[in-house]
């Protein structure tokens, strides 16, 4: 691949050389999807499954205070590195290029995290594996989303972006698979999924044609940089703006199901907690199912017609749509057709989400930070819904129905409808 050549004037701020598209085959998505999902789901597969093992091998009678703690200090963590990390990406020079070190350091730290939860006694030690493993999957995401808009055109980043997109709801389903199959080994429970995650990563790195960033070309990184890293400026930017609060009105809406799903079926549609577990596994799977199939191919019919804004409003619908179904649900089998239809829309949503985003980027030399900010959007929510949901199923509550799942999730309905209302008035995308 070439690249252009920068003239500079004396006195002016050398920038850095803007590459072609290569817009890669067949071929790169493969490799593009694999460490997506694979990384997603050696980190799901401990979060969702070993490591409440772990808290409950070291201390049963208070397993959900070691996860919350270890959950608390890791959303920190990620709060603090997905910017960061996009900012060094974006600004590291050397001959293995600007995405590739943080591929293999990701894979690294991957593996590093999984030992130490595997090998926890404690909830400092638990806490230190899950913050590791943590932040290696931001630093390979980060690597991972970023290579989307260096790669591709933005009229052809419907398929990556789709892949890139249903990673954490495929993730989910393949890592609680590969931890049934070794179940009740916990070392392979941990270690393969992680393994798999790093593996995947690995071949990505190989596979990613990386140009390298002339350290002449590199901007200072000075400590007004490292806080800027927290910060595009809505006013100058609205495009972005918009977009950052839309995914984060839509995340809150799937934060409330993903956060609430085995209380509900507990406390709301009375299912045995012995056969909770099962039930979700069903559920995600049918729903994570179908989110992959309509992703793979909404990217495409969104990139052939030219079009994001309407697939964006259609997938908000359809998860509004969803939600008003799980309040009306009198059963499991309702729950499960709503949850489908929230497949769909998720799906869709997934599909074209993110290429919207590449698209309104304020910078191509900065994509990687950029990116790392709206990533909060979709974190955020994972920490502020479960803060504010007390206060929404106390709605009208009573000794008889002490828990208001109505109340929460139509909240959480008005959510994803927001979510796609604050696409309108994006401009520069159709």
């Amino acid at each position: 691949m070439t690249m252009s050549n920068v003239d500079t004037t004396p006195g002016e701020e050398q920038k850095a050389p803007t590459p072609e598209f290569r817009n890669p085959g067949v071929g790169f998505l493969i490799s593009l999807g694999l460490a997506s999902v694979l990384l997603m789901s050696s980190i799901l597969s401990v979060g969702i499954l070993t490591m409440p093992l772990q808290a409950t091998a070291i201390d049963a009678d208070n397993a959900t205070t070691i996860i919350s703690v270890a959950s608390l200090f890791t959303g920190i963590a990620a709060l603090i590195a997905f910017p960061v990390m996009g900012r060094l990406s974006d600004r590291t020079a050397g001959r293995f290029g600007r995405r590739r070190p943080y591929l293999i350091a990701g894979a690294a730290l991957l593996l590093a995290g999984a030992a130490l939860v595997l090998a926890a006694t404690s909830t400092a030690t638990l806490t230190a594996g899950w913050v590791v493993m943590g932040i290696g999957q931001i630093a390979a995401f980060t690597a991972l989303g970023s290579s989307v808009p260096d790669q591709f055109s933005p009229e052809k980043r419907g398929p990556a972006s789709a892949l890139f997109g249903v990673a954490g709801v495929a993730g989910a389903v393949i890592g609680l698979w590969i931890g049934s199959l070794f179940s009740p080994n916990i070392t392979l429970m941990i270690m393969a999924p992680a393994a798999l995650g790093a593996l995947a990563l690995l071949a990505f790195a190989f596979v990613l044609k990386d140009d390298p960033l002339a350290k002449e070309a590199r901007p200072e990184f000075s400590v007004r940089e490292i806080l800027g890293s927290y910060w595009t400026n809505p006013v100058k930017h609205p495009n972005f703006g918009l977009a950052f609060a839309s995914r984060f009105a839509v995340f809150c809406a799937i934060a409330a199901v993903n956060a609430y799903m085995a209380v509900y079926l507990i406390l709301g549609l009375h299912i045995d907690p012995v056969d909770v577990a099962g039930k979700i596994f069903l559920a995600n799977l049918l729903s994570g199912g179908i989110a992959f199939i309509i992703a793979n191919i909404t990217g495409r019919v969104s990139d052939k017609v030219g079009r994001r804004k309407p697939f964006v409003w259609a997938s908000a619908l359809l998860f509004t749509v969803g939600l008003v179904m799980i309040v009306m649900a009198g059963s499991y089998n309702d729950f499960l057709v709503a949850l489908i239809v929230m497949g769909v829309g998720q799906g869709i949503y997934l599909a074209v989400d993110f290429a919207l985003i590449t698209q309104v980027l304020p910078s191509k030399e900065d994509s990687a930070k950029d990116l790392g900010i709206m990533n909060l959007a979709s974190s955020l929510p994972n920490i502020l819904v479960p803060a504010v949901a007390p206060a929404l199923l106390a709605i009208g509550a009573t000794a008889e129905n002490p828990q208001n799942f109505s109340a929460f999730f139509l909240a959480a309905a008005v959510a994803g409808a927001l979510g796609a209302l604050l696409i309108i008035p994006i401009r520069g995308v159709r």
